[in-house]
């Protein structure tokens, strides 16, 4: 069977970025398992894996644009201090989430200065080529309860 939309597709995986630094990788778990058409996984590597079957290798290099995106200089800001009540000591990397109008948003400290903290709120993979190293494990047919809810269930999937 050839992936398609409401496919169920398990595969594994390497992501690195353009420097060959390992980013994640399914080695040593389950495969990932995803509902094809559904927007579960980014939209660069979805198009790339549309019409592949189990067995199937391939490398697939995603640009930013269809990945996490650009980065986006407004979601850089600089927040007061005072403005993270509770906690002692913020250093770089540290992530919390903020309240924003369009809802929540998680924000990872990038830099502290004085009584200044620089928070970024862009993915931290947004900016980067994404460059996967893909094996299908399996392809089938979703059911009509997982192309209902719009993922997968069952094993690798969600359970409810």
């Amino acid at each position: 069977m050839q992936i398609a939309q409401n496919s169920v597709v398990a595969f594994h995986y390497t992501l690195t970025n353009d420097a060959g630094e390992v980013l994640d990788s399914s080695e040593g778990r389950e495969p990932l398992t995803y509902l094809h058409g559904a927007g579960n996984i980014i939209p660069g590597l979805e198009k790339e894996l549309e019409g592949r079957a189990a067995g199937d290798k391939l490398n697939v290099k995603v640009d930013p644009s269809e990945g996490y995106g650009e980065v986006q200089d407004q979601l850089m800001q600089e927040v007061p201090r005072d403005a993270f009540q509770g906690v002692d000591n913020i250093e770089p990397g540290m992530q919390f989430q903020a309240q924003t109008q369009g809802g929540p948003l998680m924000v990872t400290v990038k830099k502290v200065e004085g009584d200044t903290v620089v928070v970024d709120g862009n993915h931290p993979l947004a900016g980067v080529h994404l460059n996967f190293d893909v094996e299908i494990a399996s392809v089938r047919e979703a059911n009509a309860e997982e192309v209902e809810h719009g993922h997968v269930h069952g094993e690798g999937g969600v359970h409810h």
